[in-house]
């Protein structure tokens, strides 16, 4: 039976600083998988102030046109200057890849005279000849890459440049697309469209140098569960901003990987890490059979406060990892590699209240909802959870 959700105070505060962000309630709203109305109810209720900064802009003055005009005078200079220097190699080739690089980089010399007629001079092959080669009709081959390409680079922008060449191709495949990842890896590098670049993850790590009582591995990696709710994986990390550090804790269900329960906090103590993410999580999805609930052997799993929240739950068997050994939670290791390469890496967060919006619309929106995850045949938790869409073999 589908469980209702429920939407404490900090969820309903976040989701209407998202959609002020984004400029609209209903993508928001869709994005999260609530209705705009329920949104903008929320948004009455916390009043937040929508502001519109588009109506007062007003045109640059003369002394700033005048500054405009030179700036573009200097800029054509040396772009002319340029064009020699990236086409250098170009002059030992045939006509046909001097032609192809004067198309690949007319943008790059928007010169008064016209992009052509300067590189063609610099570069000494005739203009006419140029727009003979650019009047040729393209092969189908070349037509149906041009067209992949375009889809390559939708999919990279949609992911914010997360998805490199395996995703892309589930993304293309899923809109009817036959395509290979190895053409796909082609084409990305013939455009030259890259992924981000991950940086070297290092694994965190944790306080178990207390005396409170440490739990049985009872998970024993069995990451991949039969059914919802039979096994949660937790764990804890920080980020850095430029207030101070940011602790994120967050619960996922091995089942279908969603993050279920999460919390960010000031300082590590169980009251604002592990006891608000148990609480979002049994919100989000009730315990309704035996449930594991495995963690490292961190001190906020271990203390009181926490163990006696899992004691309220009879179904609820605590689990804890092997001292030293993080492959015995390599899933929330992983789901911490993820998040730190395709977020926080990429990210300057000047704020914890900006890193607090990045993290919720990591975890709501993109992880949950939009990611494409290998472990589920490349379905997102969401459609792997509803059974939406079917695996791409």
């Amino acid at each position: 039976m589908k469980t209702r959700r429920q939407y404490d105070e900090e969820f309903k505060k976040m989701a209407v600083e998202l959609a002020d962000a984004k400029g609209s309630i209903k993508n928001t709203a869709d994005e999260l998988g609530i209705t705009p109305q329920i949104l903008t109810r929320w948004r009455k209720e916390h009043s937040f102030a929508q502001t519109d900064n588009l109506s007062g802009r007003t045109g640059p003055s003369q002394e700033q046109q005048e500054i405009l005009r030179l700036r573009k005078e200097l800029k054509q200079a040396e772009l002319e200057r340029d064009i020699p220097k990236k086409g250098g190699r170009h002059l030992l080739q045939e006509r046909r890849d001097i032609f192809q690089f004067i198309k690949a980089h007319q943008g790059e010399f928007p010169v008064e005279t016209g992009p052509p007629v300067r590189m063609c001079k610099v570069l000494n092959v005739s203009r006419s000849g140029y727009y003979y080669w650019l009047a040729q009709r393209p092969t189908n081959r070349t037509r149906e890459n041009k067209t992949i390409i375009e889809l390559i680079s939708g999919s990279l922008t949609a992911s914010k440049g997360r998805y490199g060449s395996p995703k892309i191709t589930q993304d293309l495949r899923a809109q009817g697309v036959n395509v290979s990842r190895p053409r796909v890896a082609r084409l990305m590098k013939q455009a030259n469209l890259k992924s981000i670049i991950q940086k070297k993850y290092v694994v965190t790590t944790t306080d178990s140098k207390h005396a409170y009582p440490v739990a049985e591995n009872h998970l024993n990696r069995q990451f991949n569960p039969a059914k919802p709710g039979q096994a949660w994986v937790s764990d804890l990390t920080y980020i850095r901003t430029g207030e101070g550090w940011i602790y994120l804790t967050m619960i996922m269900d091995l089942y279908d990987r969603k993050v279920i329960g999460w919390a960010l906090s000031k300082s590590m103590r169980a009251a604002e890490t592990t006891i608000p993410a148990w609480q979002m999580a049994i919100k989000n999805r009730p315990i309704e059979r035996n449930l594991i609930f495995h963690s490292d052997r961190g001190v906020q799993y271990a203390c009181h406060a926490f163990t006696k929240l899992l004691k309220k739950h009879p179904l609820v068997l605590q689990s804890m990892s092997g001292k030293g050994n993080c492959w015995d939670n390599a899933v929330a290791e992983s789901f911490f590699k993820t998040l730190k390469s395709e977020l926080v890496y990429q990210q300057n967060f000047q704020s914890r209240a900006m890193a607090k919006q990045a993290v919720f619309e990591y975890i709501e929106i993109w992880y949950n909802r939009q990611r494409r995850h290998s472990s589920l045949g490349y379905l997102s938790p969401f459609d792997y959870y509803n059974g939406q869409l079917q695996h791409v073999a």
